[in-house]
This record gives C-alpha cells, structure tokens and sequence, in this order.
C-alpha cells in the first residue's frame, strides 16, 4: 500500500486581486480541436500492471495487549499469548521496462510477499517472482515467471531533462479500481525535505496518486518513464495534489546492479562516503562569505572515507557531483548512490572562497576498523551476545545509521542477553563506564572478575533513544 504522511495546515488570510477576463479563442484547427493525451496512455498503458500480493501475517491474541499500560510488555509476544496466523491481500501497481518482463514497483507494495500475480491492460495474468527489494530506496524489480511473447515495456528516460511547470501523467491501480489516469506537472525536482526512504530525493507533482498507485509510473509526454510513484501527503488516504516519484536515476541503478549481480543481503551494495555533513543556510553563507546558500558543508569524515582519501577535508563544500549542482547533503547521498561501484565521479567543493575539482572514486562500505567480534560469557548481564565493533560493512549488514561504537550483532537464543537486549542494541556504557570499543568491553569484565558486581548498570541505545538497566 502506498506510504501516508500526516499533513498538518494552517490558516491565513490573502489579499484577494482582481482577476482580468483574458481574450478567449475557439480552436484555430482540426489539429487543435482533438488535443488529447491519448496517444500518450496507448503507448505507456499497456506496459503498466497490477500488482496483486499475498502474505501470511501472525498476530498476537492477548487480552492485556491492548492495555495502554501493560501493551508494552505483550510487544513482540514475549510472554506467550495465543498466535493467529491470517493470508493479507495488497495491491499496487508496477511497469514493465524490459521485454522479457522484468518489472519495476515500489519495495514496500511487494515486501514480505509470498505470492505475487501481476496483470496487463489486456486482461493476461501472470505469476512473479521477486528479484530484487530495496529498502532504502523503496525499489524492488520483479520477473514474470512465465515465457510469455510479445510483453509490452516501455523505456526508462532520465528526470533531469523535466522542468518545473512540465506536463506529466501518472497510470496505476488506485482502489484496485482498474487502470487508472491521471495528469499534472511537476511541481518541483529535487524535493528532499521529507523522510520517506534513505536518500529523500524526490520529483513533486500535483498528478493525483491514491492508495494502489504506488509503483506506478510518472510519464512525460512523450512516453518516457521519468520515475516511480511512492508517496503522497495525505490526511486521509486521498490525494491533496501533493505526490513524490523517486527519479529514473535511482531505478536505472537498481537494474544496472541487479544486472551486474551488485547485490547484498540488504539489497544494492551503494557506494559509500564516509561523511557527515550540513546544509548551507544563509547564515552560515553569509559567515563563509559566499553570495547564496547552497551545497554541503563537511562536518566530519570517516578516516575510511573515500572523500578523505580524494582530498577533501572538514570545512569544505560541496556544490557539485557529477556535473550537477548540490542543493544540500541529501542531494549529495543521491547523486554518489547513482554512481556505479568502481567508477569516479568528479566533485566540486569551495574551500577558503576557492573553487576545487576532486576525482572521487565510488567504493562498497569498508570493513574498517576491525570488528573484533567477541563472544561474552560469565555472571553478566551481556552473557551470550556476540559484541563488535560498528563499521560501514557491518552497519550496512544490520540496518544501521551509526558507523562506530560497540553493537550486539548476534545473541544467543535463551542466555541472559536474550532477555534483555535485542540485536543492533549499541552499547554505550558499563558500570558508569563508557564502552566505545570491544576492547573496553573487555576491560570492564575483567575488572568485575577481580570485585564481583552485586549490581549492573548498562547503557545502550535502541532505535535513537538512549536507555539504562540496573540489574541488582
């Protein structure tokens, strides 16, 4: 199902103009008189599909599950209560852009599937496979099973050639209506101030996507696929002229890494930076004596970085990759992760008031430092975790934001660990203690071996928030 974003507004009161009658023509020619879109949406039309899924979902039956105080405790049936087992059914809608039927969607209309039907405009039915989910992007590319002949596609063209103000048209499913149409602009490119998938970097129109449009295509009008329909802001399920499309750019990598078997246990292998890194405001321009706002300002970098290695350093900014301007740092992310694996990537940075070009090379995340994962036993609260080191391998590994610390990448199924923590719990702090290595870890236990603990008190940080457990 498409991906819903509260929208809160509020009033204001407009000076209202006078609006003035402008000169009103009839159609000069036969020509003008049968503009229509249809040539378009016969074209496209037939390359779009329905996407029908089917997933097998275990719910928790508990009478205090419910409960607003004790629901809490039940989260994750930890202790019992009775499970049920129900078939969920989903739709959405995808777009064939090879003719031997590889499909493009969104990752979050065929997730956790274990069935999948797609249907064409012309009433076939087929089974698919998937063959790719990311996540991080909400991409996902699925293979009709079944040789089938003469299978419509249609072409993948690059966003970068829309303007803002461009016609466009988005075709898919909403309801489970049917094949649907709907028309639009672009209302803006490079929209990046949301939080739907790890790059936020997105094509705005007012073109109306519903619920089962997701995966659908956004269309230009001359038949080229510029992106993929994903989000909407909704305050109630229906459209308010407010859709995202993820760009062409993105769904060309995730086919050309498919295709060259760049793939991981995670989805995509995406190239790495290494940096962290702040918007340009014009506060801070206008302290850096720059004549607008604009690009990424390098706050740190990774001693793996790849940056680091091309040259640059903390202080610099970054206002173009690739050839193309750099708005802000979820631009930068987008345009690096468009990049293929091994190959450069030209960036243009100011540094000091001066321009600089740099030739950085795109790399997988490094293994680096060395994760030094260690198996923790004894009387201890950590008894039968395996700890290590974050990297960016193993952040990438885990699903993690955080690229140093310690983690707890495995645990033991019914050990002490397994009760309290869970794996990708990152552990700041032992016995008032901090813990910013397995070595230090390691350290903290042995000096317990020598005073016994009649007490334990561990910090760690579970999705952002930062908690503590006293064990006496």
């Amino acid at each position: 199902m498409i991906k819903y974003l509260q929208l809160f507004c509020l009033s204001a009161l407009l000076w209202v103009h006078p609006v003035y009658a402008q000169e009103r023509t009839v159609p000069g020619s036969e020509a003008q008189i049968h503009l229509s879109f249809a040539p378009v949406v016969k074209k496209v039309s037939p390359a779009v599909v329905n996407i029908y899924t089917k997933r097998v979902v275990a719910h928790s039956y508990n009478p205090f599950a419910s409960d607003p105080f004790f629901g809490r405790m039940f989260q994750g049936n930890m202790f019992g209560g009775r499970m049920k087992k129900q078939v969920e059914s989903s739709l959405g809608s995808g777009v064939i852009v090879k003719s031997d039927g590889l499909i493009v969607t969104n990752a979050h209309v065929v997730k956790d599937a274990q069935e999948i039907t797609v249907a064409l405009s012309d009433g076939r039915e087929f089974p698919a496979n998937l063959a790719l989910v990311e996540e991080a992007s909400d991409l996902a590319l699925l293979r009709i099973e079944d040789e089938a002949e003469d299978l419509p596609y249609v072409s993948l063209r690059p966003s970068e050639s829309l303007e803002v103000g461009d016609l466009v048209l988005a075709i898919g499913n909403p309801f489970g209506v049917g094949q649907t149409v709907t028309s639009g602009i672009v209302s803006a490119q490079g929209r990046s101030t949301l939080d739907i998938n790890d790059f936020n970097f997105f094509i705005q129109t007012d073109a109306a996507i519903n619920p089962g449009n997701s995966g659908g295509p956004l269309v230009t009008l001359d038949g080229g696929v510029v992106g993929i329909n994903s989000a909407i802001y909704s305050r109630d399920g229906g459209s308010l002229g407010i859709g995202f499309a993820i760009p062409s750019e993105m769904v060309q990598s995730v086919i050309a890494a498919e295709k060259a078997g760049k793939t991981g246990s995670k989805g995509i292998v995406r190239p790495w930076l290494g940096v962290s890194a702040q918007s340009v405001t014009s506060d801070i321009a206008q302290g850096l004596g720059l004549e607008r706002p604009g690009g990424a300002l390098i706050a740190s970098l990774h001693q793996a970085s790849p940056l680091k290695t091309a040259g640059l350093a903390v202080g610099d900014i970054v206002k173009s990759l690739g050839g193309r301007d750099i708005k802000d740092p979820s631009e930068m992310k987008f345009r690096m992760a468009t990049v293929p694996l091994g190959e450069e990537a030209e960036i243009g940075v100011i540094r000091k008031g001066k321009p600089l070009s740099f030739k950085v090379k795109a790399i997988a995340p490094p293994d680096i430092p060395a994760r030094d994962a260690t198996a923790v036993t004894g009387n201890n609260p950590l008894s039968g975790a395996v700890i290590a080191n974050i990297n960016p391998a193993l952040a990438l590994e885990l699903g993690l934001e955080a690229e140093d610390g310690v983690v707890i990448a495995d645990i033991k199924e019914g050990s002490m660990a397994s009760r309290l923590f869970r794996q990708g719990d990152l552990i700041a702090g032992i016995n008032q203690s901090k813990t910013g290595s397995v070595a230090d870890i390691r350290q903290v236990m042995a000096e317990t071996e020598k005073t016994p603990q009649s007490s334990w008190s561990v910090t760690f940080v579970r999705n952002g928030r930062t908690q503590q457990i006293v064990i006496r």
